[in-house]
């Protein structure tokens, strides 16, 4: 497959930029949409051997804080956040590896990109942190049972950070400069074919 995913970054790039990008955001949707996957469904893995008494305890630090049931008590507590937040920085940690290779087809030096998008995911997943235990809140307000709180945060979270690093990727990530030669190579080929 990967020789054909090849042939189709290629074919893509001959195209120009305007199509080469809008690939890339083709295979970005599929590498965010296995993240996805793992940050709405792995929280709710993560806390099955977890007591209730661990998922609700109650915690303040920070920004972050628990989210608690105005209509039931119902604390979802430092459990459920550690579930959550595990989940996302699986999610980002797979995302990485996987976009840098197959989505942009980059051999930017690790060493650099990897600390530099830590502080990012590091930065995100603090807003998530933050935004999470409010959707929560806002959602069991409305008569909506933990789980799918829980579930409904996450994809809302992984949604906005979906749209955030799509750019912030594609500006980490330049082509391998074999990419680029071979891009320009088949242009020049589906331009000679049109004379």
């Amino acid at each position: 497959m990967a020789k054909g995913l090849k042939g189709i970054d290629n074919a893509a790039a001959s195209k120009g930029k305007g199509v080469e990008t809008l690939w890339q955001f083709i295979k970005f949707i599929v590498v965010s949409l296995g993240a996805f996957v793992i940050q709405t469904v792995l929280p709710i893995l993560i806390r099955i051997p977890m007591s209730e008494e661990f998922q609700t305890r109650a915690f303040d630090w920070w920004i972050f804080h628990d989210a608690t049931d105005a209509k039931t008590g119902v604390v979802t507590g430092l459990g459920l956040f550690l579930a959550a937040n595990l989940a996302n920085i699986i999610a980002q940690i797979v995302s990485f590896f996987i976009n840098r290779d197959k989505t942009f087809n980059s051999d930017a030096n690790i060493a650099v990109t990897l600390p530099i998008y830590v502080v990012f995911t590091i930065a995100l997943i603090c807003f998530s942190a933050w935004l999470s235990p409010t959707l929560i809140n806002f959602f069991q307000a409305h008569n909506v049972n933990t789980d799918l709180s829980l579930f409904l945060s996450g994809a809302i979270c992984g949604a906005i950070q979906f749209f955030l690093y799509f750019p912030f990727d594609k500006l980490l990530f330049p082509k391998k400069k074999e990419a680029v030669e071979e891009a320009e190579a088949a242009k020049e080929a589906v331009e000679e074919k049109a004379e």
